[in-house]
């Protein structure tokens, strides 16, 4: 992986860290695996997921409850998009994942829908088959567990060049302890497909503005949405039918924010300009364009190659935060071990014939299932405490359990 930062408005993107690491093994044919095989556990309450040969896994997410998810269509007909078209208005492709009450007999999804995945791949340089492509715990259309309570929300904001299913390690994660989680695709800057249309790319359109600030109106409008399904009010903009139990199931109130690289400085922003986003998580974003407004709300930086260094935008940002603040870094990560990359290059890798060497260039020498714990861990204490008032004590210094990371002042 290029964990070298730029000097752009976005920071590293996913496109280059995911090539640059697949060239250096793409000598080794994808044959010399042939033979693996995979079975993921189950999900509480759930049989055995049984595999394709050779298909990459996600960990499974540690939570009490089976995980659900639907898609959704948004369209903000306020904002007219001319990037888009003329006479086409602003829209995002969006997913909800949740607590769900049953599963049976309902799909897995995948962590990139076919066409879009496709397109990545090869933007990427990857000749990874689509038949190895990791399935998630997420269980398409399943209904919503209702326990009385209103679900805390949490919003996800993907890298530059990349899909809002890159830390879905993180968003199975917080839904299987009873979240709703809502990731987003950055138009013109994610690979994705609206319904009935064409894959879009990246490169789709070139003159499209990608810069942080243009993604801020996109999630102030999905917190619209939220509230709307709040409300009881399907936003979706084809009508299409929801889970059973998710209108009504979030909660407005308690609304939360993470993104990784260019997606943490617009969670940072986004946190900055609107009170509706209650506490904010940024993983390894460089917080670019600089923030110099005060935030009085709860704020997690966990980060690796774009810390705090004096005069960084980070640490101008870090000055800012007046209330509840924290810095986390673990020893030997870099950009993309707060990620999905965190297990898949690994296991792709292996199949690619890559060293171990070539692999930690990649990933960073953090082993890559304690890189996976501390993002299963850190993030859902973050939230806990800040959206549900869960007091615990992970956050509160120094663990045993994750000796790994440090507490930075």
């Amino acid at each position: 992986m290029d964990t070298t930062p730029l000097t752009d408005s976005t920071g590293p993107t996913r496109r280059r860290v995911l090539g640059t690491a697949l060239a250096l093994g793409v000598a080794a044919p994808l044959g010399l695996a042939s033979t693996a095989r995979a079975t993921t556990p189950a999900p509480s309450g759930g049989a055995p997921n049984r595999l394709t040969p050779n298909r990459l896994t996600l960990p499974e997410p540690t939570g009490p409850h089976r995980v659900g998810t639907v898609e959704l269509h948004l369209r903000d007909t306020s904002r007219p998009d001319p990037a888009a078209g003329a006479g086409r208005y602003r829209e995002l492709m969006a997913s909800v994942w949740y607590p769900a009450r049953r599963t049976d007999g309902l799909p897995l999804a995948p962590w990139l829908a076919d066409g879009p995945l496709q397109a990545f791949l090869d933007d990427a340089g990857f000749p990874l088959p689509l038949s190895l492509a990791p399935l998630t715990a997420g269980h398409l259309g399943a209904p919503v567990r209702r326990s009385g309570h209103r679900l805390p929300v949490v919003v996800y904001a993907h890298g530059a060049h990349s899909h809002r299913g890159d830390h879905t390690v993180i968003v199975q994660e917080l839904a299987s302890h009873g979240y709703a989680v809502i990731t987003v695709d950055f138009p013109h800057d994610a690979f994705t497909r609206f319904p009935g249309g064409p894959v879009l790319t990246p490169a789709t359109d070139p003159t499209a503005d990608t810069g942080v600030r243009a993604y801020i109106p996109d999630f102030r409008f999905v917190l619209d949405c939220v509230e709307e399904l709040a409300a009881g009010r399907n936003p979706d903009a084809d009508g299409r039918a929801l889970p059973e139990g998710l209108l009504g199931a979030l909660d407005p109130q308690r609304i939360g924010m993470f993104g990784w690289s260019k997606g943490g400085s617009v969670t940072a922003q986004s946190t900055v300009l609107d009170p509706r986003v209650r506490a904010g998580l940024s993983l390894d974003g460089p917080m670019i364009p600089t923030i110099t407004t005060d935030l009085d709300r709860p704020f997690l930086m966990m980060t690796a190659v774009w810390p705090r260094t004096p005069g960084s935008d980070a640490e101008t940002f870090w000055t800012h935060l007046r209330g509840w603040r924290l810095n986390l870094q673990a020893a030997g990560a870099v950009h993309s071990s707060y990620g999905d990359n965190m297990t898949l290059i690994p296991q792709a890798g292996k199949l690619l014939g890559m060293t171990e060497q070539q692999i930690q260039q990649q990933v960073g020498t953090l082993a890559p299932d304690r890189g996976i714990a501390i993002q299963q861990a850190y993030p859902l204490a973050f939230f806990d405490r800040h959206l549900r008032h869960r007091r615990g004590t992970l956050l509160d210094g120094p663990s045993a359990q994750f000796p790994e990371v440090a507490f930075l002042p």
